[in-house]
């Protein structure tokens, strides 16, 4: 079988590479695609196709995409966590030292001065005082969100010197692996905020972090601390940081996301949306993505899929593999386990897996079911997908 794969971005030939042209036809504008590869198109308005299995966005966060709607139609989103990671790691530690050392105020006193060089030189040392800082050994990182980013920005800031704690409560066993020994596990967001010097936010935007950083946990952090936020516009109240900036308690605010009360702040150093803009970053966004649609295409397998679980089988030789999704409710597996035995057809291996109110099932069959079986398996109540892989 030849897939068709439906681009709606320029992606990084990293990724496109691999997709073999003899198993894939790969373009914008294909029709009856069986997935769509992604980057920032907005999907929200999009007709999407019956024919696409899966979508893959080259990229973590995936705010253009209706995922609520791919899930009721047994779609799995795919993105491509911690691709970026490193390209914000050193943007955040880029920050670090910019806020730290007013190099941004300083570089912009520096390209203000006139006259001769002797006048340049006497205005220098009048006017130079002014932007004396800090260094970042010794006082204390809290890292919120402690993901493929976070983790990285932990660990550097530890080598840094910096004492660091860190908070996440979903943060996963792999993720835990990752990080150093050195960081410490705060109690809570305030506990963090309460013994930081510096915070970095780490996290996605959505209903529980909108508005995580308002005036409250701002007054938390110590007199004189540094905001960064690299993660969404949202997360942190802008009218809280500049407050606290104009009332002396916070030293600096650094952020991926420029506004009109933000831009112009002689204490806001906004930045536009750089995070992971960097060529290494598209390429590992694109190799992720491309790589995950394509294990999932012949083989069935879900990896980092955003709404359905992780599911990977090893396959065995002469197997034809059969990958269902549906709703999460009791007998599912065995109502197309009945249909399958009524077929003649023997189970050589099963996974199941449950995420929410959907589930996901891959069964090796010791034969190929039919055109009319597969169509009795979609049949059945709460089947949402079924094909052959």
């Amino acid at each position: 079988m030849r897939y068709r794969i439906l681009t709606l971005n320029d992606i990084s030939p990293r990724g496109l590479e691999r997709l073999p042209r003899e198993r894939y036809e790969v373009a914008s504008g294909l029709e009856g695609p069986h997935a769509v590869l992604v980057r920032s198109a907005d999907m929200h308005t999009l007709e999407v196709p019956a024919s696409v299995r899966a979508v893959a966005r080259a990229g973590a966060s995936v705010e253009n995409i209706p995922v609520a709607e791919f899930s009721r139609r047994g779609v799995p989103v795919f993105n491509a966590p911690g691709a970026n990671a490193n390209a914000v790691k050193e943007l955040v530690l880029a920050s670090l030292f910019l806020a730290a050392r007013n190099i941004c105020q300083a570089w912009s006193f520096a390209r203000t001065l006139h006259g001769d060089d002797r006048a340049i030189e006497a205005a220098v040392r009048e006017g130079r005082g002014a932007f004396a800082g800090f260094e970042l050994a010794g006082r204390t990182l809290g890292v919120v969100g402690l993901g493929a980013v976070g983790v990285e920005v932990a660990n550097a800031a530890e080598a840094l010197g910096m004492r660091v704690l860190g908070y996440d409560p979903r943060i996963t066993v792999q993720r835990a692996w990752q990080l150093s020994t050195g960081v410490e596990q705060a109690l809570s967001l305030d506990d963090l905020f309460a013994r930081s010097d510096i915070v970095t936010l780490h996290v996605p935007l959505n209903e529980q972090t909108r508005g995580l950083v308002g005036e409250n946990r701002v007054r938390l952090l110590q007199k004189g601390g540094v905001l960064l936020n690299f993660s969404r516009a949202g997360i942190v109240e802008d009218a809280a940081a500049v407050a606290a900036l104009d009332a002396g308690w916070l030293y600096a605010y650094v952020c991926d996301f420029p506004s009109n009360l933000l831009k112009d702040h002689p204490r806001v150093i906004t930045l536009p949306h750089l995070g992971a803009l960097t060529g290494e970053a598209a390429d590992n966004g694109a190799v992720m993505a491309a790589d995950q649609l394509r294990d999932f295409l012949e083989n069935g397998n879900i990896r980092n899929s955003v709404n359905y679980p992780e599911a990977v089988l090893a396959r065995p030789p002469g197997c034809a593999r059969l990958a269902v999704a549906t709703t999460n409710v009791p007998n599912m597996i065995g109502q197309i386990c009945t249909l399958l035995a009524a077929s003649g057809l023997n189970i050589a291996g099963l996974l199941n897996a449950s995420r929410g109110e959907y589930a996901y099932t891959l069964l090796d069959l010791e034969g190929v079911p039919g055109a009319d079986l597969i169509e009795a398996v979609r049949a059945v109540r709460g089947v949402l997908s079924a094909h052959l892989v």
